[in-house]
């Protein structure tokens, strides 16, 4: 029976080797470990030909680098407070909702179930001017967010394209939509994946504006593509545009920034002024996320 002949490996190939295997170290890199934050998800898109606003809020911590993120509960309920207002700033009706763990240690809060009264948001309320005050408390301090509902724009047309941008692995979608003549608009742009871009209507209010984004992937035909298109105030504009920076796109608006982002939720254990938020004493105490009612159209294309 024939055997294989084995390739002789030269002595010194053999020394190289030994050395380099020899020097090896075992580097430990630390990272920095901060005490954990609340990081508070409640963007609440609302389609306007639904009957109720889709209020879900979830808690979560920040945590290590190679960490999971943790699931946390609040110490009670969470409330939604509602303050009508007239022309003239006036309070003309208030009411509250409150959000229950469901299921408990999810970290997930829906309108409660329990309650003699309904506790969801009627649509009909974004007809007027409201303010939504949202109070979290969470290990013995007091969170605070507030929001107004802010509408917007469906997307008239998709279209898969051709072009390129870095490469040939690309797939283009051309995106057109018809900006509204009578307010100054923000817009944020989720094309899933945990894409999202952020753009306003300072060169091109009141007209219809088309744009090219590019999917950094190939997709196969009859892939479906959904794109949505959100109302946002400059302060929410503002956020999501610092995360897109930081994170090229590819992160969604309540996961763990690469740098410190902060949303509108503010530690107020301390204030006494529920009118005045910002102004706390401890700069070093806040959560991270975000508390928004804003509208949505969506639009979808399959790929061929």
């Amino acid at each position: 029976m024939k055997t294989k002949n084995m390739k002789k490996i030269p002595w010194y190939s053999l020394a190289i080797l030994i050395f380099i295997l020899g020097c090896e170290d075992v580097i430990e890199v630390e990272l920095p470990e901060d005490d954990p934050r609340l990081v508070v998800n409640a963007l609440m898109r609302v389609d306007i030909d639904e009957e109720f606003i889709p209020v879900v809020v979830s808690l979560t911590l920040t945590s290590g680098f190679f960490d999971q993120i943790p699931i946390t509960s609040a110490d009670d309920n969470i409330s939604i407070i509602q303050e009508a207002f007239d022309e003239d700033g006036n309070v003309i009706g208030s009411g509250v909702s409150s959000l229950s763990e469901q299921p408990p240690g999810s970290g997930v809060y829906l309108p409660d179930p329990t309650f003699d009264g309904d506790q969801r948001i009627s649509v009909a309320q974004t007809a007027f001017d409201i303010e939504y005050t949202m109070i979290i408390r969470h290990q013995g301090k007091r969170y605070a967010a507030q929001t107004r509902y802010v509408p917007t724009v469906p997307i008239d047309n998709l279209e898969i394209g051709d072009g390129t941008l870095f490469g040939d692995e690309e797939t283009e979608l051309i995106v057109t939509f018809t900006d509204n003549p009578d307010r100054d608009d923000f817009y944020v742009f989720d094309f899933g994946f945990s894409e999202f871009l952020t753009t306003e209507d300072q060169f091109f209010q009141g007209q219809q504006f088309s744009f090219s984004y590019f999917y950094d992937q190939i997709f196969e035909p009859g892939t479906v593509l959904e794109v949505s298109i959100l109302g946002a105030d400059q302060t929410f504009y503002n956020y999501m545009d610092l995360l897109v920076q930081q994170t090229d796109g590819q992160q969604g608006p309540f996961q763990t920034p690469v740098a410190t982002a902060r949303g509108n939720v503010f530690d107020i254990t301390n204030l006494d002024n529920i009118n005045v938020l910002d102004n706390v004493e401890n700069p070093d105490e806040y959560a991270l996320g975000y508390f928004a009612i804003v509208q949505e159209y969506r639009a979808s294309i399959t790929v061929e």
